[in-house]
């Protein structure tokens, strides 16, 4: 594609050299640049994409782009460089993905779904929902990205940045897809990853404190704000009305039709005669003139919010009352409530729970239907992250479980034993019993062997995940493969 196509839409560039250019790629890691590719310099929070310029030209780029504050000074450029500045490379990318794969997003119907909690598993209910109705279906999001049954990528965060976003749309484009629905992060809406996409419906699961750190959000109002965005973008919208912040969500999202659902509050769409078990829940809701029962194989109350919020979208679309029904009836999703199947009669549930509000959610459900034994729970922080939520984990965890083993989750760059430290000083102003065990897999190991048949086993915080990252490094870390591991040689 032609430079000077790539650049429509983006506003206050200055430029010098060649607009003509035939652009292959557009890059903003210098170690993927190629012949005739177009590389953008990003100010990262670990690294500053201008110090690798000169890398990048040498590996063949034929145009760069900077951001103007930048201190362009220390950079040397070959005279003959096409150089194109801009205001803020991050929006610019975005614009540049958009066009050199032909806005793709405009090719079908997309759902982006945003909230603190309930993205992972609303995506997967609308999913299932849509293609019980003959749809073909893409999905971004935190465990993978699929077209259909077919995985065609593992996710590295929740939302792609916005080359690796627009090149998955592209791909779902040529194959054709009727609908995706997306993960959008506060974090890519922040940081500018979804700018230009086409965006026709949005969802607000709900608000809680989570992702306030350094390399996050600064506060909750910023926080709050960056998922504002998404609502700013579509023209229609579902919110939880049971949230706090649903009432400023409509008011400041003016442009967007909000619809909205609830279990307490008043509502578009009201759950009602709520029935949990330890592996399902059910509840009644009006769909068009009838009452209907509608049955998930997910338990917990925030199970219900993600079923209304995907019964919601799929009214709103026409879907027939039945094959909703029998999607949400069919879902399956890694590493929420996930129970590992064991010839031991143990009850050991996976969960990604990694807030004070998401530990509370599944400790609560699990502990109501757990009469006759104890709850038991594993658990540990991400290192690097916010962290206030650690001591407000810990006091969760002694509050609700019968015992907690207080581990690691992924330690990142920081000492295991300084984040259950932090996790400590929260569970010590319990009476909750606790032991620390530092190596995650031993504490897996300790809670099996203490736990008896009547008991239930809450391994959270990694959910879907696979490994455990140690400075820099992702570890294999599969806890189902660790589980079996251990019941073997029980």
């Amino acid at each position: 594609m032609k430079l000077k196509d790539l650049l429509a839409g983006i506003e206050n560039l200055k430029m010098k050299g060649d607009l003509e250019l035939d652009i292959t790629s557009i890059q903003n890691n210098s170690k993927e640049v190629k012949l005739g590719s177009l590389f953008v310099a990003i100010k990262g929070y670990d690294f500053d994409g201008h110090q690798y310029v000169e890398e990048a030209i040498k590996n063949g780029a034929v145009a760069v782009m900077l951001d103007m504050s930048a201190d362009l000074k220390s950079i040397h450029l070959p005279k003959d460089m096409t150089v194109i500045l801009t205001d803020n490379t991050r929006t610019a990318i975005a614009q540049l993905a958009c066009n050199f794969y032909k806005n793709p997003s405009r090719y079908f119907k997309l759902i982006g779904v945003t909230g603190t909690k309930g993205k992972t598993t609303t995506t997967f209910m609308l999913k299932s929902i849509l293609e019980k109705a003959g749809y073909k279906v893409g999905l971004i999001g935190t465990i993978a990205n699929y077209i259909g049954e077919d995985m065609i990528s593992e996710s590295n965060r929740t939302t792609p940045e916005a080359l690796e976003l627009q090149q998955l749309f592209y791909k779902m484009a040529v194959a054709k897809v009727d609908y995706v629905v997306m993960e959008v992060s506060s974090q890519s809406l922040k940081l500018h990853r979804v700018d230009g996409t086409n965006f026709d419906m949005a969802i607000f699961t709900n608000f809680s404190k989570d992702h306030i750190s350094l390399k996050e959000h600064s506060d909750m109002e910023d926080y709050f704000n960056s998922k504002l965005k998404l609502f700013q973008m579509a023209p229609k919208g579902f919110a939880n009305a049971d949230d706090y912040k649903c009432e400023k969500l409509k008011y400041c999202a003016k442009n967007c039709d909000i619809k909205t659902y609830s279990i307490d509050n008043g509502s578009d769409l009201i759950a009602k005669d709520i029935t949990i078990t330890n592996s399902s829940v059910d509840f009644k809701v009006k769909l068009g003139q009838r009452n209907e029962r509608v049955k998930v194989n997910i338990p917990g109350r925030f199970s219900v919010y993600n079923s209304l919020a995907a019964i919601s979208v799929a009214i709103s679309l026409g879907i027939d009352v039945e094959v909703i029904k029998e999607g949400l009836m069919s879902i399956v999703i890694p590493g929420r409530n996930e129970l590992v199947p064991n010839d031991k009669e143990l009850t050991i549930m996976i969960d990604y729970a990694h807030t004070a509000e998401s530990l509370e959610n599944i400790l609560t459900s699990t502990k109501a239907y757990t009469t006759l034994g104890k709850v038991i729970c594993v658990f540990g922080c991400g290192g690097d992250r916010d962290k206030t939520k650690r001591p407000e984990m810990g006091e969760v965890a002694g509050r609700l479980a019968d015992f907690s083993f207080v581990t690691t989750d992924n330690p990142r760059t920081e000492k295991p034993e300084d984040i259950i430290h932090d996790i400590e000083e929260g569970i010590a102003k319990t009476k909750g019993k606790y032991k620390i065990v530092v190596d995650r897999k031993e504490a897996i190991k300790e809670a099996i062997e203490m736990a008896t048949r009547n008991d239930i086993i809450i391994l959270a915080g990694k959910g879907h995940e696979t490994y455990q990252e140690i400075n820099g490094v992702k570890n294999e870390f599969d806890e189902r493969k660790i589980v079996k591991e251990i019941l073997k040689d029980k």
